[in-house]
């Protein structure tokens, strides 16, 4: 016992990104921490990673890699410089670790991630697991001519499954790819994780919802209330475009107000925000055909990505009158409280391997929001159409969805039906959250590297 107690618990998590905006790596470091486990975590740090990493934690050391410099060369020869530098940039961060029982690697990236760890694990005899997000060599192949063809992207292929097939032991975020990784590219164990909303993705009141409002009418003109002038006299201490605090301290949702649609993006070529344009602009012409049945929709876009500033100079062009767009970068808390505040919302998200699951769903579905979920093959793993939320193929779906479910919104008898149906369901999935699921499928894996 005493022996047991005195061996170490070092680990070392992977990012080849940006660690704040790796939540699935991040829950996995806060579970080795609480589990007991020194944890170093190697990654890019463009955004403030989570408190419980960061905030009077001694057993956790976060290792920043150095940015890959900007240069002017072909788009090839930036990829191999890049992997070049990203070597570099590994190894020596690596060798300033903790001697770590095993390495927790996320792929993709898996050039040159794993290729380095492999060599790394084999000199110290360190344990390598591999948690598979998706596969490189299909991302890689969104932005190459010729596509899976291109003789890059068949090298990277072979080159992450070779050193894939290396590690000691696999975590998966899907049972299609558990079943496409064994199959196709023999690659085993594999356990499947399923992505499971952390606690503070969770319902809340109303009064907390207000005071999201409150903090976001400051920055973002939907949310201000149209008049303040007024507010004494008509007995409201607070007021915002959907909510009003009355002088007794009740918080009440405005009457007629408008409604919100939610949707988290990366801004990048794997979620198609067009679609969602398309779909505002046919709700806009039905709402403004029709102002008594369907409500003003604000509809806030959130997150970071290449493509940000392109889709904002559209939709600054945009005259419409019944739907307004704005596109905060939220701190994590409020972003939990957004989903909890919306009534509804959109996934973009289509996998380019087919075989992962988008993580905002998730958090919506521990938020208590309902999705509608861009269609691709394994979202049933965990969207049910007509059961959690509504999945669509195409704008002109999402469009259909968005006029049905808020058609003479909030009032609407069946919808408020749908809605009860929905909430029994996204309750069983509130049941098992991250930490108990992660103790229950990667504890006992890890714990054997010890």
């Amino acid at each position: 016992m005493v022996e047991l107690q005195l061996r170490k618990r070092n680990a070392c998590v992977i990012v080849l990104g940006d660690i704040g905006r790796s939540p699935r790596m991040q829950y996995h470091a806060q579970s080795l921490l609480e589990d007991n486990y020194n944890v170093d975590i190697i990654g890019y740090i463009e955004t403030q990673p989570l408190d419980a990493l960061t905030v009077a934690q001694p057993k956790c050391k976060i290792h920043e890699l150095s940015a890959v410099p900007i240069t002017n060369l072909t788009p090839k020869l930036q990829l191999f410089f890049k992997a070049i530098w990203q070597t570099l940039s590994l190894l020596m961060a690596l060798i300033s670790i903790r001697r770590p029982n095993f390495l927790l690697v996320q792929n993709p990236p898996g050039i040159p991630t794993l290729i380095v760890c492999y060599l790394y694990c084999a000199l110290t005899r360190t344990k390598l697991a591999i948690d598979w997000h998706n596969y490189t060599y299909t991302i890689l192949a969104l932005g190459m001519a010729g596509g899976e063809q291109n003789r890059l992207i068949r090298l990277t292929r072979r080159l992450e499954r070779y050193f894939g097939s290396k590690a000691h032991t696999h975590f998966c975020v899907t049972n299609a790819m558990k079943e496409d990784l064994q199959r196709n590219w023999n690659i085993g164990p594999v356990h499947v994780l399923y992505d499971r909303a952390p606690a503070q993705f969770h319902p809340i009141e109303l009064p907390q919802k207000h005071e999201l409002f409150m903090k976001l009418s400051k920055d973002y003109a939907p949310f201000m209330a149209p008049c303040y002038a007024d507010l004494k006299q008509s007995g409201m201490l607070e007021s915002t475009s959907l909510t009003q605090k009355l002088a007794n301290g009740t918080v009440l949702y405005k009457p007629q107000r408008q409604a919100i649609l939610v949707s988290s993006t990366s801004w990048t070529p794997d979620e198609d925000f067009g679609i969602l344009l398309k779909a505002l602009e046919s709700y806009e012409s039905v709402a403004t055909a029709e102002p008594h049945v369907y409500p003003s929709l604000l509809c806030i876009i959130t997150g970071k990505g290449p493509q940000k500033s392109q889709y904002e100079a559209q939709i600054a062009k945009l005259q419409w009158r019944k739907v307004s767009i704005v596109t905060p970068w939220l701190e994590a808390e409020d972003y939990a409280s957004l989903l909890a505040s919306a009534d509804l919302g959109v996934s973009l998200h289509w996998s380019t391997s087919g075989l992962d699951l988008p993580m905002k769903v998730v958090d919506m579905f521990g938020s208590g929001l309902p999705v509608c979920a861009y269609n691709f093959k394994c979202l049933s793993e965990l969207v049910k159409h007509g059961e959690n939320g509504f999945v669509f193929n195409d704008h002109s779906e999402l469009a259909e969805q968005l006029r049905l479910w808020f058609e003479h919104f909030p009032t609407n008898p069946s919808i408020i039906e749908t809605r009860s149906r929905f909430k029994r369901s996204l309750q069983e999935f509130q049941d098992l959250r991250w930490r108990e699921n992660w103790k229950q499928c990667a504890a006992p894996v890890l714990e054997a590297f010890l």
